[in-house]
């Protein structure tokens, strides 16, 4: 395509975000009559009407729609492309947001330390990431990689260094049977009731933090369902079910009203430093790169971890 316009793609991937003419001109710190004017460019450009527009609302017409789903990751890819590419020139600079499920636990910290010893002139801004939203927050642009519960099975997603595995635990209120337990089995979680993740979590993924059976095929009946893990271990508090969790997440999160009993029997939990392939910058490569050395080495463990 002839003359090739980036600002009048940007306007229209804003516009099909916003569907409001006003907001995407916020956005673009433009006027409403120059996003009228971008698009029709752009639609004179294409052959064909993208947006839709009366005086109630704006939508997308099926063409509109097409072209977004294909624009978008391109022009993500390119964005992603100037920003590595600027960075290679200028070294490691800027800002890195890092997202942390629960508690930002020791290696990953330890890796933030190094981090900055190393690449001084990045800040890293710590960004939590909702229990029930693992991986929203990346596709969305709100942090540039995050430590996150495994598994990781989404396409459009790397999984850099794996870190942290521990044992799990049960969280319990005070109150329950198993509180005086010293442990239990797997095969236990079929006596209880189980604290699940809310959506948007993908079902694979809340069905590992809370399973439905147990190894041997007996269900485990369901609890409420929570979106951060504070809201779990208050309603675990309260009685209302137990919580999966791992260790050093319970560690961190003493309290008299409820009791962490070990599990045996289920995997360990682990997590993995995440980020989007398509916005992969050298930023982001950097600090994958410090905590892959930073979990290669020993470390205590202290307070930590997601749930």
């Amino acid at each position: 395509m002839s003359g090739l316009d980036i600002r009048e793609l940007e306007c229209f991937l804003v516009l099909a975000e916003e569907l409001h003419f006003g907001r995407t001109g916020e956005r673009l710190y433009l006027s409403q009559s120059r996003v009228s004017q971008l698009l029709r460019s752009l639609e004179s450009r294409i052959g064909a009407r993208l947006v839709e527009r009366t005086s109630r609302r704006v939508r997308l017409t099926p063409v509109g729609e097409r072209f977004r789903d294909r624009l978008r990751p391109a022009y993500d890819g390119l964005r992603a492309a100037v920003d590595d590419t600027r960075a290679a020139a200028r070294g490691v600079e800027g800002s890195l947001r890092l997202g942390f499920q629960g508690t930002a636990n020791d290696h990953l910290m330890n890796a933030v330390a190094l981090f900055q010893e190393r690449y001084p002139a990045c800040a890293v801004e710590m960004v939590e990431v909702p229990l029930s939203d693992p991986f929203g927050g990346l596709r969305r642009g709100e942090a540039d990689l995050a430590a996150v519960l495994l598994p990781v099975v989404e396409e459009d997603l790397v999984v850099g260094a794996v870190f942290s595995r521990q044992p799990q635990t049960l969280a319990v209120s005070a109150r329950h049977p198993f509180a005086r337990r010293s442990s239990i089995s797997a095969e236990d979680l079929a006596d209880c009731v189980l604290i699940g993740v809310d959506e948007p979590a993908p079902r694979y993924w809340r069905d590992a933090h809370a399973p439905a059976v147990t190894p041997a095929g007996r269900p485990i009946p369901a609890g409420p369902t929570v979106g951060t893990l504070q809201e779990g271990l208050t309603l675990a508090a309260a009685n209302r079910g137990a919580m999966l969790l791992c260790r050093p997440s319970a560690e961190y999160n003493r309290r008299a009203a409820l009791a962490y009993v070990p599990i045996t029997g289920l995997p360990d939990s682990a997590l993995g430093i995440t980020w989007c392939r398509d916005h992969e910058t050298a930023r982001v490569r950097a600090f994958a790169e410090v905590l892959a050395e930073v979990s290669a080495a020993p470390i205590a463990i202290g307070a930590a971890g997601a749930a």
